[in-house]
């Protein structure tokens, strides 16, 4: 068997004896040689370049995206006996660790005391004697009501963080449970449950069911003071209207690690868009594991067992 491993992310799983493998240049197509590989893993890999080879490697059974959401994948039209897995929990630690960084400076206000700093200015504002719970703002995790959308294993590395740090948390997904300890809403009680929230978490992937899924009607069910902190995928949020939100005052903040075209265009508004933090798509891009769920499912291809993160097509 011939694996290509891609040369965006140093690779050395262990491989069963008979397993060639060929580290491949990851931002051009797979070269007209190794065409015929049985296995590709993939990371970084432009869109485009997928959809030059996905229809050109006969002998191709199965495609491991190191991405936690493997949309490039699943858009390049690779055929439907080709087995598609997942880089799920991967980036749990890495974008938990973001997302975390992303909530705590909102809440603590770095982002002003920044700009205080650029002035070189004392922000008496900023500091001093603050009251815990100001009229208008939430400023601490303490007792804050955070929702996280999109609970899954990213979501649920999170939420315990969150919950030591003085936070009630609960989860929206599409079904309603326990998961991790934490109460899990449906999505068909998201609207109310905004009403209630301090600071929304939004995990999702990009789908065409989740495409704008933070939309105007939905960003004006949170209260005024609410924070919104997006470490999904861009597309999930309707730009324009969270920008209306911003400079009507309709919402306390909001922080962006990604953005529906990416990189962000110089010429965007998100830029000078009121109390918005934006991060280059800095939550992930470390994988964490990846030589053994490569290993692991390729000894699983090889048996005929059942391979980890299989996504459904």
């Amino acid at each position: 068997m011939k694996l290509l491993l891609p040369d965006s992310v140093p690779l050395d799983p262990d491989l069963p004896e008979g397993v060639q493998a060929v580290r491949y240049d990851a931002a051009s197509p797979v070269p007209d040689e190794h065409l015929d590989a049985e296995a590709l893993v993939v990371w970084g890999n432009r869109p485009a370049d997928l959809q030059a080879v996905a229809g050109r490697m006969p002998r191709l059974r199965w495609v491991q995206a190191l991405a936690a959401g493997p949309d490039a994948v699943l858009g390049a039209g690779f055929p439907d006996d080709v087995l598609v897995t997942s880089g799920q929990g991967l980036h749990d630690a890495p974008v938990t660790e973001h997302a975390l960084a992303l909530v705590l400076a909102l809440l603590r206000r770095l982002p002003a005391a920044v700009a205080a700093q650029g002035e070189h200015r004392w922000a008496r504002e900023l500091g001093g004697l603050q009251p815990l719970h100001p009229e208008g703002a939430v400023t601490t995790l303490l007792d804050a009501r955070v929702l996280v959308w999109g609970f899954g294993s990213i979501g649920q590395t999170l939420a315990p963080l969150l919950r030591d740090l003085g936070a009630h948390v609960r989860g929206v997904a599409r079904s309603a449970g326990e998961r991790a300890g934490f109460p899990v809403l449906a999505e068909d009680r998201l609207d109310d449950e905004l009403a209630r929230t301090d600071v929304l978490v939004m995990v999702l992937p990009a789908t065409p069911a989740t495409e704008r899924a933070l939309d105007a009607g939905r960003l004006a069910a949170l209260p005024r003071h609410a924070l919104v902190v997006n470490v999904g995928r861009g597309s999930t949020v309707d730009e324009p209207a969270l920008l209306d939100a911003l400079a009507g005052g309709r919402l306390g903040g909001a922080a962006l690690d990604v953005t529906a075209v990416e990189p962000l265009p110089a010429d965007s508004p998100l830029w000078d868009a009121p109390n918005l933090l934006l991060t280059p798509h800095a939550a992930g891009g470390r994988p964490v594991g990846a030589d053994a769920l490569v290993a692991a499912n390729l000894a699983a291809l090889l048996a005929g067992g059942e391979l980890r993160n299989v996504v459904q097509r």
